[in-house]
């Protein structure tokens, strides 16, 4: 995340894009995406848990609530779950996160 002189400040679309790509290798996300993807997994995830449609529409920001149901419209849930478990789980080392303790 960002540090120093820049903290607090709004992001540029190129560094918010450069970040994203760097959390998503960390995570072993090996597939390119675009972030804009993150949105309509977000209205997705609000809507199974049964969000009501004008509280996703203010999440997002849109003015027309027609533009919220279009990003819900066609995505069928249980193709999306079949095809998360169909994959492989990645691969993370066990030393990954744990931190030396001192003597």
């Amino acid at each position: 995340m960002i540090a120093g002189p820049g903290r607090g400040r709004a992001w540029s679309p190129t560094a918010v894009r450069a970040e994203l790509r760097v959390l998503a290798a960390r995570a072993g996300v090996r597939r390119r995406y675009a972030p804009h993807q993150l949105r309509h997994a977000h209205a997705v995830e609000m809507a199974r848990d049964g969000v009501p449609l004008n509280v996703i529409q203010r999440q997002l920001g849109h003015c027309n609530l027609g533009v919220t149901s279009v990003y819900l419209q066609g995505i069928d849930t249980a193709e999306i779950i079949d095809i998360v478990h169909a994959r492989r789980a990645p691969m993370i080392p066990a030393s990954t996160g744990l931190a030396a303790t001192p003597d």
